[in-house]
């Protein structure tokens, strides 16, 4: 969850924007020094390796280094975990990685001695892969969604996803904090901090918010911490930490990824996704994920629109003859961003897309009061039914005494404040708490007009005979505020197809002030495959993808 489009979008929109965005990254958040270190990040420069052997490889050149003999995949797993150790627990401590995975060397070895014995099982195949903590592994490792109420849960098997991971042969490298409870916890939250996890830092400049609720994802990734990592996304938790970290990441449609096994807001907009540093490895990590799972029936749905290798469908002409939407609202705002968004409409007429300006946010704006009553009903149904069945056998015996519901997660906050709650309280589970159930005039009313974004995207691409609408992804990163919280900074494109359940893709646009900014493509319902040719196309002719360089502040 994205939170700061609630600010704009919901019932939240009471809180003083111009108050918030008037604190400054110093005054309350670099010294989080409870649980991030103790470091001053904001005091002096921190420095990370520069010379690091990885650094923004790709699963292609791993791929062929290994079959060369250069690397295997436990040399590479190896790397990784010393990346970890020197700049997310040590350096600018980014604290992007919430627990690494004990078994993920034992995993790296089995998949170099298939490798010997001439077995590849694909392009995954010995990739090292961090995974949210709120998605289920079968293994040593804990899914908490950051909070210390579930610390020592483990999931008695792995999510489908998992499952999925590892049939590939990809190795579990760890799990990425996040915000707390996919940022559904406070109206006041800080993206990126969980009391379990700490704060995440943006790698670009270290007191900025590395965005949520896939912050851990999107930090570790960009700062190659890893090849790539999976992210989930109720509303702008996979595309927004993707924007704000420099990276590619995919938001697909609801029901192309199974949830079973991910801990979740709603049923009606949840989904995984992949986050990467190029398109194509977020393409090959796609395809590794989907397939069909009768423990979420809405999978059922994306029968016949898998392709075999979602790779097939980058092309560096996928623009050419294209009709493309632009929000026309997002051509104001920012002057950096706007200048940015400027320049990408200009390379999309440069590769041969036809550009119409179209203002679907309009629309789309009214809505999110009535996807803010929807979460509420359908996080409260989903998270009671999942802490019940981990409490009821579906977990190990590790679990015992774990909250068995949202009361008891409500109540573990308050007995236990000062830690859990240090800086923002729960109103927002709280909320959830008070609502009834999936039966209810209310939350039936609501779910009508929020999913009516679908209709609303439907009709604007018939009218123009679009292949897609176009717009910035968010706007610039905000700083780390535990105080007053996150605030909004505009261009917050996530909404539309989060609501209809369309899928969604950002790419890199550029930086302003060394901060990274994506531009959005969105379509109709698997339209991943033409989505991914024009993102790809965008990509390799903008090539704006620029690793992190570890700045403490923007101060002059």
């Amino acid at each position: 969850m994205n939170r700061r489009n609630f600010l704009r979008n919901s019932s939240l929109t009471g809180l003083s924007l111009t108050a918030l965005a008037a604190a400054s990254c110093h005054s309350s958040s670099t010294n989080d020094k409870a649980g991030a270190g103790g470091s001053d990040t904001a005091a002096a420069a921190v420095s990370a390796p520069a010379d690091f052997v990885l650094n923004e490889a790709t699963i292609d050149v791993l791929q062929q280094k290994m079959q060369q003999g250069v690397y295997t995949s436990r040399s590479i797993t190896e790397l990784y975990l010393k990346r970890i150790e020197q700049i997310d627990k040590a350096g600018p401590e980014l604290h992007a990685v919430i627990e690494v995975n004990p078994d993920a060397l034992a995993i790296a070895d089995q998949m170099d001695k298939e490798r010997k014995a001439g077995m590849v099982r694909g392009p995954m195949h010995g990739i090292p892969v961090l995974v949210k903590d709120n998605i289920d592994t079968g293994d040593k490792m804990m899914t908490t969604a950051g909070s210390l109420a579930l610390v020592g849960h483990k999931a008695a098997q792995d999510a489908f996803i998992i499952a999925q991971l590892r049939k590939a042969g990809a190795v579990l490298l760890g799990k990425t904090n996040l915000s707390e409870w996919a940022n559904f916890r406070s109206t006041r939250s800080t993206s990126g901090w969980s009391s379990r996890g700490r704060q995440t830092k943006c790698p670009y400049i270290l007191d900025r918010n590395p965005s949520g609720s896939s912050a851990g994802s999107g930090s570790a990734t960009s700062a190659n911490l890893c090849t790539v990592a999976i992210g989930t996304e109720t509303d702008g938790s996979v595309v927004s930490p993707s924007s704000v970290n420099g990276l590619v990441g995919i938001k697909p449609t609801i029901g192309l990824l199974s949830r079973s096994g991910i801990i979740p807001i709603s049923a009606t907009q949840d989904t995984a996704g992949p986050m990467a540093r190029t398109v194509r490895d977020a393409a090959i990590l796609l395809g590794a994920l989907a397939g069909v799972d009768e423990k979420d029936p809405v999978t059922k749905g994306s029968v016949g629109h898998t392709p075999s290798e979602y790779t097939k469908s980058l092309d560096v002409k996928g623009l050419n003859g294209k009709r493309i939407g632009i929000e026309k609202s997002y051509l104001k705002g920012h002057e950096g961003v706007v200048a940015l968004y400027n320049s990408a409409i200009a390379i999309l007429k440069g590769q041969g897309a036809t550009v119409i300006e179209v203002e679907l946010m309009k629309d789309i704006n009214p809505l999110g009061k009535d996807e803010f009553v929807v979460l509420q009903y359908e996080f409260k149904d989903g998270l009671n039914k999942y802490l019940a069945a981990a409490s009821a056998g579906g977990a190990t015996a590790s679990n015992a005494g774990q909250p068995k519901n949202l009361a008891d997660i409500i109540a573990f906050n308050k007995q236990h404040a000062d830690t859990a709650m240090p800086y923002f309280q729960q109103e927002t589970l709280e909320s959830s708490q008070a609502v009834g159930g999936l039966d209810s005039k209310e939350y039936k009313a609501a779910l009508r007009r929020s999913t009516s974004a679908r209709g609303y995207i439907d009709r604007m691409m018939k009218e123009h005979q679009l292949d897609a609408i176009c717009s910035p992804t968010n706007g610039l990163a905000c700083c780390i505020d535990l105080i007053n919280g996150d605030y909004d900074t505009g261009f917050s494109f996530s909404s539309p197809a989060a609501m209809a359940g369309y899928p969604h893709i950002t790419v890199p646009m550029g930086t302003v002030h060394g901060l990274p900014v994506g531009f959005s493509f969105i379509a109709g319902p698997y339209s991943e495959p033409a989505l991914l040719g024009m993102a790809y196309c965008f990509e390799q002719a903008t090539m704006k993808r620029a690793a992190p360089s570890f700045v403490a502040d923007v101060l002059l």
